[in-house]
């Protein structure tokens, strides 16, 4: 029977393969004939009203703020068991993922402002090169098999829960619009809901999921980003329940809805999200354009400062006696990996969304430095990989 983390590998793998030829798929869309149809899909307007309640938005946002929020939901829930029975649950466990992962997004930050210098405007896209999308990453381990040892997938499917729980609270802190009193107040008050029902052992998924709407419709409209409902949701979820079923065995909340949540993010929202948000028509670009602050800052934090930052922060704590190399491999497949974790991808076309609302103000150059940097970390780690690492099975 497969562990936890070999259906989680598996399954992030997978979908990483299907993002490529969804992207691709945006691409060839947005740069032909079909580039009106494209753009009228992403602005097809979806509304929903319920009584005083009234929310607008084009299809866009719905995935953007609505889906994603699943997404996150998701990565909550992978935080929550993680850190409570897995392998973020010990110092030891923790320790070389959380070093690389401080790295991973300190130097990427340096880099971007280097680029960028005091633009107030460019300097609000710091965090775009910060994280690294588990999904694309994976895959492109997966197409090396057996070279690459179980321990190095661990770590850097560990990095990137990391990375995604820093990319949770910096969207919290920095990318939050004005505020709502009253909206505020009543996500609040769901939260207290949420977390009083996981106390009194409250075992229906349904109650949860009916606070849950509430919490995410109330954070909509409060000026706070939505997505961060689905982490709020996530952790009040009980890992355990005090409900006993047939053989004596709890049944636990939170790995259901992990499992079944995971091919609906993995295989539809992720892919959706990428489809939506990756077109870049490249006939609108010009050198001039790709060569500005922004997209460099962009590019170079994820191909050359995500690298660094992984790799050297890594290899200094295993030095200090901090950590430890995982098992079955050398520093130059550590590298290869560290390299891979510049793959932003989705979670850096998220965080631009964020910090550059309007997506013509750098003409789609910022985009596609987020392509150009993703793409090329992906293809340098994985020749590093290739030829660093032996053709046998490991363990």
């Amino acid at each position: 029977m497969k562990t936890v983390i070999e259906e989680f590998i598996k399954k992030e793998s997978s979908a990483g393969v299907i993002l490529i030829f969804v992207t691709i798929f945006a691409l060839l869309l947005k740069n032909t004939g079909f580039s009106d149809l494209y753009d009228s899909f992403l602005a097809t307007p979806v509304e929903v009203r319920f009584g005083a309640l009234h929310i607008d938005k084009p299809l866009l946002l719905w995935i953007n703020d609505g889906l994603m929020a699943i997404f996150f939901l998701l990565i909550g829930l992978e935080v929550k068991r993680e850190i409570l029975e897995g392998h973020l649950s010990s110092f030891s466990q923790i320790a070389l993922p959380g070093f690389a992962a401080v790295g991973g997004m300190v130097v990427p930050a340096a880099v971007y402002l280097f680029f960028v210098g005091t633009d107030s405007v460019g300097t609000q896209g710091w965090a775009i090169p910060t994280a690294t999308d588990i999904a694309f990453a994976l895959g492109v381990l997966s197409l090396l098999g057996k070279r690459v040892p179980v321990s190095l997938k661990i770590f850097l499917m560990a990095l990137a829960i990391i990375d995604d729980l820093g990319a949770i609270v910096i969207i919290a802190l920095f990318y939050t619009a004005e505020l709502s009193t009253l909206s505020i107040a009543v996500a609040a008050a769901a939260i207290a809901v949420l977390f009083i029902m996981n106390r009194l052992g409250v075992d229906r998924k349904a109650a949860y999921i009916l606070v849950g709407i509430v919490l995410w419709v109330s954070v909509l409209k409060s000026g706070v980003h939505a997505t961060l409902a689905g982490v709020a949701l996530a952790f009040s979820i009980p890992l355990t329940q005090r409900k006993v079923i047939a053989g004596n065995i709890k049944r636990s909340m939170l790995k259901s809805m992990e499992h079944d949540l995971h091919y609906w993010v993995a295989f539809f929202i992720l892919p959706l999200f990428a489809f939506v948000n990756a077109g870049v028509d490249f006939r609108t670009i010009s050198v001039d354009q790709i060569l500005t602050p922004v997209p460099l800052g962009i590019a170079a934090g994820l191909f050359i400062g995500k690298q660094v930052g992984v790799f050297v922060f890594s290899f200094i704590a295993i030095k200090l006696g901090l950590a430890k190399l995982p098992e079955n491999s050398n520093y130059m497949q550590l590298y290869g990996v560290s390299i891979l974790t510049g793959i932003g991808f989705t979670m850096s076309l998220f965080v631009n969304s964020l910090a550059f609302p309007d997506p013509t103000m750098f003409m789609f150059a910022d985009k596609l430095a987020i392509l150009v940097g993703s793409f090329g970390a992906g293809i340098l780690g994985y020749l590093i990989l290739r030829f660093t690492s032996e053709n046998k099975v490991q363990h």
